[in-house]
C-alpha cells in the first residue's frame, strides 16, 4: 500500500472510531430519562443517587483497569479533572431537573445545541476552526431546536427548557476542555463529577425515604449506563473535534423520545416531531458526508 493511501487510512480510522464511540455513548445516555422517571423520587434525590453510584463505580473501575491506580490517575490528570468534575456537576444537575419539568423530547433536543456551543468554545479556547459543512449542519439543528422549543411556550415547561440549555452549556465547555487536555482520565473526570454531585445534592436529598426499588433502579443507572455513556462521549474527543462529538450526541434527541414512548407511551407534541425530524436528517447527512470525505 502506498504512503498516501496509508495516510488516508490513518486519518479515516480515528474518525470512524470516534464516531462509533460517541454514538454508543449517546445510546447509553438516552436511557437516563427512563431510569429517572422510574426512580419515583424528586429531582434532587435523583441527582444525589446518580452522583453517589457514579462516585462508587468510576474509582473501582480505575483501580481495576488502570495500572497507575486511582491516586496515580488523579495526579496525572492534574487540575483539569477538577474543572471537568465541576462542569459535570452543572450539566448533570440541570439535566435531571429539566427532565422533571419538561418533556423528554424537549430536554434532549435542546441538548442538541452542543455542537454549536462547542464550535464557539473550541474557536475561543482552542483556536480550532469549524468547517463550513459543520456550521451549515449547526444552523439546520438550531432551526429544529427553535421549532421544538416553540411547543413549550405557554405550557409551563419553559423553565425546564432553560435548565436544559444550562446543562448543554456546561456539557459543551467540558467537551472543549477535554479536547484540549487529552491526557485527562475520562473515568476520573466522570467520577469526580459524580462525587461533586453527590456532595452538593446530599444537602437537598432525603435518602431515608427511598424504597428498595429506587435504590436498585438508580444503582443500575449510576453504576453502569450513566457513567459509561459519559465516559464514551468524552473518550470520543480524543479522536474527533468537540463540535463533531456534540453533533453525534444529537442522536440522543432521537433515541430518548423513542425509548420514552416505548416505556411510558409519552407522545411528543407535533413541534417536537417536526424539529426532531430536521435534526435527524441533518445528523445523518452530516455523518454520511464527512465519513465519505474521510474515506
Amino acid at each position: 500500500m502506498s504512503h498516501p493511501n496509508i495516510q488516508r487510512l490513518s486519518d479515516y480510522a480515528p474518525r470512524t472510531l470516534g464516531t462509533a464511540i460517541a454514538l454508543t455513548g449517546a445510546l447509553l445516555m438516552s436511557f437516563d430519562p427512563i431510569f429517572i422517571r422510574f426512580s419515583g423520587v424528586g429531582g434532587f434525590d435523583t441527582a444525589f443517587l446518580i452522583g453517589l453510584f457514579t462516585a462508587i463505580s468510576m474509582p473501582l473501575f480505575i483501580q481495576l483497569t488502570d495500572k497507575r491506580g486511582l491516586v496515580g490517575t488523579l495526579h496525572a490528570s492534574g487540575w483539569p479533572v477538577l474543572v471537568s468534575g465541576l462542569l459535570m456537576l452543572g450539566s448533570a444537575s440541570c439535566l435531571v431537573l429539566s427532565i422533571k419539568t419538561t418533556s423528554v423530547a424537549n430536554t434532549f433536543v435542546i441538548l442538541s445545541t452542543a455542537p454549536a456551543l462547542s464550535a464557539v468554545f473550541s474557536r475561543i479556547f482552542l483556536g480550532e476552526v469549524t468547517r463550513r459543512a459543520t456550521w451549515i449542519a449547526i444552523v439546520s439543528v438550531m432551526l429544529g431546536i427553535a421549532i421544538v422549543v416553540s411547543g413549550s411556550v405557554g405550557s409551563g415547561a419553559v423553565s425546564g427548557d432553560l435548565l436544559a440549555f444550562a446543562a448543554v452549556t456546561c456539557l459543551s465547555l467540558n467537551q472543549t476542555l477535554l479536547r484540549k487536555y487529552k491526557e485527562v482520565s475520562r473515568m476520573a473526570s466522570v467520577g469526580m463529577g459524580g462525587l461533586f454531585l453527590a456532595v452538593v445534592m446530599a444537602f437537598l436529598a432525603t435518602p431515608s425515604s427511598y424504597d428498595l426499588s429506587t435504590w436498585l433502579i438508580m444503582g443500575a443507572m449510576g453504576l453502569f449506563t450513566a457513567p459509561f455513556g459519559r465516559v464514551l462521549s468524552q473518550v470520543a474527543t480524543r479522536h474527533i473535534t468537540a463540535p463533531e462529538v456534540g453533533m453525534i450526541l444529537m442522536m440522543e434527541a432521537v433515541f430518548a423520545p423513542v425509548l420514552a414512548f416505548g416505556f411510558f407511551d409519552e407522545v411528543p407534541p407535533l413541534a417536537s416531531f417536526l424539529g426532531g425530524g430536521i435534526i435527524l436528517i441533518t445528523i445523518l447527512t452530516y455523518v454520511a458526508a464527512t465519513t465519505r470525505q474521510a474515506a
